[in-house]
């Protein structure tokens, strides 16, 4: 349909179709000025009636439209709505007059991207829809038309300006002259007509178009001419050619910078000069090139990354607007080029970006701060590694593009870095996909810092390469992206070129600085690079601005590939060895300094400044344990209650079993209690100390030797859990200190610890009054302190009492608070400890579903944490959770699963290993299979003297079916007599009467043996 000229409908076949009378033409063309949408009666009549209506106007209308709607028949259907009024549905680019509008847009904005071919074919295919002139058949419509045909004289000078930048001066002469002549007062015509004049050699007809066209303003108007018509004047006197600004097209896409776009387009807005800084290859330059597009106006982009240093960068701008060298015809006085381009530029409205400012800044700096004061139409977007420094700069840093974070496994291309990556990849690899490939394509725009350079040079590999190689081959990241674009600046051909061109303009301080930072490998505190490095401050302020270091809150970090760089110029220094030796010193004073400070009231603050330096402290630990083991095990034993705290377990297990390994099976002297502390880290894990058993070192060459608190006091609680309760039966505290009290000494924390160490031991004895009156005095030691972890083992240990003693509800609270301090110190393994135990309670309380949710939590705590023991317990929960339901199949596979991953040679994971023999017993006699049963139960039977439990023999005794009651009292309790786990309080109250008692406890150990065993097992 066509609205362009005279009112029009063509079929598919190109045939035009008859239309009828005036009255209906005009109906048809206000109808599909809005296509698609509907119009007012009002509208209508007004369009086809003007000022003079006639009566009954709308019973005229609704004819014209019945009229309308026989003429169109099959191609299109006029609608009515009682309400709104008509509407022609058709859609909109089917009208010539918004398919006009689409394509000038597109033009427009093609022509101020730079894509001058483009803005020219997209406008002169708009303007070839124009038959005439617009609404001809709806003489009253004149609002519309009048902005139909502004659009179009915007479209012309769109098109001219392309075809100007194109080159097509001569060609446009006379065109230009007669739009000129049928629009005198249209500035921009008559300057493309200036232009073209003087771009073909016709300087005297371009200066008597300025003249005609200044007496015409100031006769008609009474007004200058434009700053624009003025700045062209001076040029052509001149003889300098001012060519139309434009950007350069760009032939990839654009991938993953909304927001940074929005915020420059921002800044533009409300500041004359912006700068976008940031380290090399992090795409600046093509930032600023899109930002610049969307803006109103003309733009020039000037390239300095030719200019050598010292030279003129003024003249750079001067050669970029096309400003030729000579000067003002006949004048011997040259103005220098700053002048120069103040005289072109001070009237003119222009967005210049200075891209690449780095290796000149200072006289960037001066040339931007000269043009900015006497150009108020000026703005200046610069892009730099460093900022320019000037007063009123609106800064914008750009870095990497956002990678994935650790965990993710979904919809990885919504991260911009994955989303770049399989943009390029899939321009030289047809079909790659991401879902395909998640771990090496996460790995490669991590290991790259999301660094758009980095990976396009990475994806451009896939030419030759599968994506898991290329992958695998970043840790020589700088030999593999050795391959760019052949088009491309040097500097950006290569991932090296990107990295040296930074690292050449540091003078010789800040190359020392950059090469020694290095040594960090997770950043690093103004303070840290001070002891180390020997950094001054004013030098590392240097290698921020320049972008080589990044400055976030109090720390400083490098970028993983500018650090690979300079790690290799700290090689060729030699200084490794001595820099490796000052960082592990550091570090370690840093764990030994914040060691005690974990059980005070200020854990908290100083595990988030553990927390900071986890990467430095590990990787000193690492070039310790290689350099100097003995520093290396000093850290370990410093970083054990941070470890368990932060429930490092596997990551932990790994360090310290590799130190291990290096030591050998002795420990060094004077390092016996670091070395057990290493050697039961390392069993954590499932590994242990090479060739010793873990409780040697723990408990058998370290702790019984003391006469002095432990200088690691960790040790106590570490190896209470490998080796279980002591020999010889519970004691209390009294006799705990007249026992140990050379080792406890007078330290509040271990004194707290010991009485839950007393009330943990009672407990295993069957003594529960006294246990929980010597956690209650643990609890209020470490109040006092107001140490986190202690008082959250002891508030868990009090839930427990009242589970056992089936008082749930009482239980809730001091779970309830356990769980809250837990969380605080963001525990892994003691949260998903206390999920655990809080499970167990509504389980027994029979809250099934309550038990399960919390079992579910407790395995995932557990799993990220390492902790096998907590994980098979959890799982072993779940397990008796599907018992209870009835889902023994359920049961037995959980279970199974639990007794897979219990660990072995602690005490805590071998009482979780005994418990899973006993649910599998309870789970074959519930299937009908009492022989099964019987061989479960006997498994567990036989670890119970490591447990020397009290619960572990009642279980399993009870356990084997087929036996009176008297006969498992008394098996009960001569086998809890013959290994020391039965006191006489507890076994009358199992026994149920004095004669079984007499007769359980008259049994040797070798009569209790045989008499559990009596079939042979």
């Amino acid at each position: 349909m066509g609205v362009l000229g005279g009112t029009e409908v063509r079929g598919a076949d190109g045939g035009r179709l008859a239309l009828g009378g005036p009255r209906v033409r005009a109906l048809l063309a206000l109808l599909a000025l809005d296509a698609g949408r509907l119009v007012p009666a009002e509208r209508l009549i007004d369009g086809l009636y003007g000022d003079h209506p006639p009566a009954g106007a709308a019973n005229a209308l609704q004819s014209q439209v019945s009229r309308l709607r026989q003429t169109l028949g099959e191609y299109a259907r006029v609608e009515f709505d009682p309400a709104a009024g008509y509407r022609l549905a058709v859609e909109r680019d089917d009208v010539d007059a918004h398919r006009f509008a689409r394509l000038a847009g597109e033009g427009r904005r093609a022509l101020q991207a730079g894509d001058l071919a483009g803005a020219a074919a997209a406008l002169g295919e708009a303007l070839e829809l124009w038959r005439g002139p617009a609404l001809a058949d709806a003489p009253y419509a004149t609002a519309p038309a009048a902005r139909l045909e502004e659009l179009r004289l915007g479209a012309v000078e769109d098109k001219v300006a392309a075809e100007l930048g194109l080159g097509g001066h001569a060609g446009l002469v006379a065109e230009l002259r007669d739009l000129v002549a049928a629009h005198p007062l249209r500035e921009r015509l008559r300057v493309h007509l200036m232009g073209a004049l003087h771009g073909s050699g016709r300087q005297a007809e371009a200066l008597a178009a300025y003249e005609e066209g200044r007496r015409i303003l100031a006769e008609e108007l009474g007004v200058d001419p434009s700053p624009e018509m003025s700045a062209l004047h001076v040029a052509i006197l001149r003889d300098e050619a001012i060519r139309a600004p434009r950007l350069p097209g760009q032939l990839t896409s654009f991938v993953g910078r909304e927001e940074e776009l929005r915020r420059v387009g921002k800044l533009l807005g409300e500041a004359r000069l912006v700068t976008l800084h940031g380290p090399g290859g992090a795409g600046k330059t093509r930032l600023a090139i899109e930002a610049a597009g969307r803006q109103d106006g003309d733009v020039c982009l000037v390239e300095l990354a030719p200019v050598a240093p010292g030279e003129d960068v003024p003249q750079a701008v001067l050669a970029a607007l096309g400003l030729r060298e000579a000067g003002l015809r006949g004048t011997a006085d040259r103005r220098d080029a700053t002048e120069r381009l103040v005289a072109a530029l001070a009237d003119r409205r222009l967005l210049i970006v200075l891209d690449n400012c780095e290796h000149v800044v200072a006289d960037a700096a001066r040339l931007a701060a000269r043009l900015l004061g006497a150009c108020p139409g000026l703005r200046i977007l610069a892009t730099s590694r460093e900022p320019l420094g000037l007063t009123g700069e609106a800064l914008c840093p750009v870095v990497g593009l956002a990678v994935p974070p650790p965990d993710a496994v979904d919809a990885l291309v919504v991260y911009p870095a994955v989303r770049l990556f399989a943009d390029r990849a899939a321009d030289v690899a047809p079909g790659f996909a991401v879902d395909d490939n998640h771990d090496a394509v996460l790995r490669i725009c991590r290991t790259l810092d999301g660094l758009p350079l980095a990976i396009e040079l990475a994806a451009a590999r896939l030419r030759a390469l599968p994506v898991a190689e290329v992958a695998a081959r970043l840790d020589d990241r700088f030999r593999l992206l050795n391959r760019g674009s052949r088009t491309a600046e040097p500097r950006h051909q290569t991932l090296r070129a990107v990295v040296g061109w930074s690292w050449d303009l540091l003078d010789a301080a800040e190359q020392r600085l950059a090469r020694r930072l290095t040594v960090f490998a997770g950043g690093a505190t103004l303070a840290a690079a001070e002891a180390v490095c020997g950094a001054d401050v004013d030098v590392l302020t240097g290698l921020v601005d320049k972008s080589l270091v990044v400055a976030t809150g109090d720390r400083y970090w490098m970028l993983e590939t500018v650090r690979a760089f300079c790690a290799e110029r700290l090689a060729e220094a030699g200084e490794i060895a001595e820099l490796r030796a000052a960082h592990a010193a550091y570090f370690l004073d840093l764990a030994r300094t914040a060691d005690p400070h974990l059980r005070r009231a200020e854990q908290l603050e100083w595990l988030r400044r553990l927390d900071a330096d986890r990467d430095n402290l590990h990787a000193a630990l690492r070039r310790a344990t290689a350099d100097d083991p003995p520093a290396a095990l000093r850290l370990v034993a410093a970083l054990a209650f941070y470890w368990w705290l932060r429930g490092l377990r596997t990551e932990s297990a790994a360090l310290a079993t590799r130190l291990l390994a290096q030591v050998g099976t002795e420990p060094p002297p004077g390092l016996a209690e670091e070395y057990a502390l290493c050697a039961l880290t390392a069993s954590l894990g499932g590994a242990g100390c090479p060739q010793l058993p873990v409780s040697v070192w723990a408990a058998g060459e370290v702790l019984p030797k003391l006469d002095r608190p432990p200088a690691q006091p960790f040790l106590l609680y570490l190896s209470a859990l490998a080796t279980g309760p002591p020999e010889g039966g519970p004691m209390s505290g009294n006799e705990m200190l007249e026992l140990w009290g050379d080792m406890l000494g007078v330290d509040p924390w271990i004194l707290a610890l010991g009485s839950i160490g007393v009330g943990l031991t009672l407990l295993y004895y069957r003594r529960v009054e006294s246990a929980e009156r010597e956690i209650a005095t643990a609890l209020a030691g470490f109040r006092a302190l107001g140490e986190r972890w202690g008082m959250m083992v002891a508030l868990s240990a009090l839930a427990e009492f009242a589970d056992w003693r089936g008082d749930h509800a009482a239980a809730a609270a001091p779970m309830g608070e356990a769980l809250r301090l837990a969380e605080a110190l963001d525990s892994t393994v003691d949260i998903a400890d206390l999920l655990r135990i809080r499970a167990d309670g509504r389980v027994y309380a029979g809250d099934l579903d309550g038990g399960r949710d919390d079992y579910l939590q407790a395995v995932a705590h557990a799993r990220r944490s390492g902790a096998l023991e907590l994980l098979a317990a959890a799982h072993l929960g779940l397990g008796e959770v599907a018992r209870r339901r009835g889902d023994l199949a359920g049961a037995r596979t959980l279970c199974e699963t639990a007794l897979a991953e219990c660990p072995t040679g602690w005490f805590s994971a071998e009482a979780t290993r005994f418990a899973v023999h006993v649910a599998l017993g309870r789970i074959a006699e519930a299937e009908g299979d009492p022989a099964a049963a019987r061989a479960w139960y006997r498994r567990g039977l036989a670890g119970t003297a490591g447990t020397r439990s009290m619960f572990a023999l009642t279980d399993a005794v009870e356990g084997l079916v087929g036996l009176a009651e008297g006969e498992r009292a008394a098996l009960l309790l001569g086998a809890g007599a013959a290994l020391g786990a039965v006191d006489a309080d507890a076994g009358r109250e199992r026994a149920g009467d004095a004669a079984a008692f007499a007769r359980g406890v008259a049994m040797t150990r070798e009569e209790a043996i045989r008499a559990l065993s009596a079939d042979g097992a």
